[in-house]
């Protein structure tokens, strides 16, 4: 296909699809590792991997082995029965996770279908389980990113994703975020009365923000003392990415229910909570349920993905890899001062901040033939597949160092 057709294809995708996404102007049609193609003929290195979806890039051949299997096999069925792979995946899950506590596992299909179950789930076990009917206020911090629909969107501590949507759910209450350890403003408004307290081990839309040192375990230490429930959103931290298999187990704490998705599936739409044993009693048959949650074909992918990232010792990869584009980008920092400011990030989810709009910057680092994304607003994010490979990361820091130059 030629360039012309490619302009011609996105003029026609302008006339069918709702304006809700500032794509940016290729359309792309395969991929293989880190390296992606446009119809054209084109080729992009992929260093925002469907933005942390792809921990193990594209076209991998165990990945792309599973689905085509379990896809000639059975691809659907109801949760009216059981499930082999999704009993399965569950298992690997809970091994996973076993710190929670007998963990138990709900399937659905996205990140914020995730964290609607962890919120329904805590809201069950509070109110009807353990029988706290005033116990219905949820908090989240600002800075915070839960998801798009109704329940999640009221949770995003972001007022640019909340405009419009109002009025939004009137239990939902925002936290402010720590300026230190010291800090203890959200501390002292959790009380016996809050239901759950949800945040991102890292708050990723927010700008790759990390907690400050000791926070999150003095938050722990509050939601025992009250009584609430402690969600941690590992939509985009978990799985591997910032080099354990979830972002709790760098922090020294153990929520009581975590959300998975992005990673999870290698690209396949596949959501899940795991929940300790004692919260899990909060779900009961009918009160929660997905029609395609935990489908075979979602769930296979989902076990292949873990088992492959086990197999090729792949978390000891994004540490190694973490730490390389970590120093690299701390380099741009000081060779831009002023417009590079700060880096930010673990494992392989790392921001560089910059002294303004970062949309401009990934722009030019497109045209330069390599893909990033953009996280709040003033901040350049790297989210590569695990199989990344050095001069695939020093050709990432190259391009946006040239476009800082440009």
């Amino acid at each position: 296909m030629s360039k012309l057709e490619q302009e011609k294809l996105i003029a026609e995708a302008e006339r069918v699809l709702t304006h809700n996404y500032r794509q940016q102007p290729i359309v792309l049609s395969r991929g293989a590792g880190c390296t992606v193609w446009d119809v054209a003929g084109e080729k992009f290195l992929d260093l925002t991997g469907g933005i942390a979806a792809c921990p193990l890039g594209h076209g991998h051949p165990k990945l792309s082995r599973a689905i085509a299997e379990q896809a000639a096999r059975l691809i659907h069925v109801s949760n009216l029965f059981y499930v082999e792979a999704q009993i399965r995946c569950a298992e690997a899950l809970t091994e996973r996770a076993h710190a929670l506590g007998q963990p138990r596992v709900f399937f659905c299909n996205s990140g914020a279908e995730a964290n609607e179950a962890a919120i329904k789930l805590a809201k069950r076990y509070q109110t009807t389980f353990k029988g706290h009917a005033e116990r219905i206020e949820v908090m989240s911090f600002e800075g915070s990113f839960h998801g798009r629909s109704i329940a999640t969107v009221a949770l995003t501590g972001q007022e640019k994703y909340r405009a419009g949507f109002g009025p939004l759910i009137e239990w939902a209450r925002f936290l402010p975020f720590p300026t230190d350890e010291n800090d203890r403003r959200a501390l002292d408004r959790i009380s016996e009365t809050t239901c759950a307290v949800i945040l991102e081990p890292i708050q990723a839309e927010g700008g790759i923000r990390l907690w400050p040192a000791g926070f999150l375990k003095a938050l722990r230490a509050r939601c025992t003392e009250t009584g609430t429930v402690l969600i941690f959103d590992e939509v985009q931290t978990g799985i591997g990415r910032t080099g354990s298999w979830f972002g709790y187990e760098q922090e020294g704490v153990v929520p009581d229910v975590i959300s998975l998705a992005k990673g999870l599936g290698g690209g396949v739409p596949v959501g899940a909570i795991v929940a300790s044993g004692e919260l899990a009693q909060g779900f009961a048959p009918g009160t929660h349920a997905s029609t395609f949650g935990g489908n075979p074909l979602a769930t296979a992918a989902a076990l292949c993905v873990l088992e492959t990232i086990e197999e090729e010792r792949l978390l000891d990869r994004v540490k190694a890899a973490g730490e390389r584009l970590r120093a690299s980008l701390q380099k741009l920092v000081e060779k831009h001062p002023g417009r590079a400011k700060a880096v930010r990030g673990r494992g392989l989810l790392w921001g560089l901040q910059l002294d303004g709009d970062a949309a401009p910057v990934v722009r030019a680092v497109r045209e330069r033939g390599v893909l990033l994304s953009v996280a709040g607003g003033t901040v350049v994010r790297f989210a590569p597949p695990f199989v990344v490979t050095d001069a695939e990361l020093d050709e990432g820091v190259a391009a946006l160092d040239a476009a800082l130059s440009g």
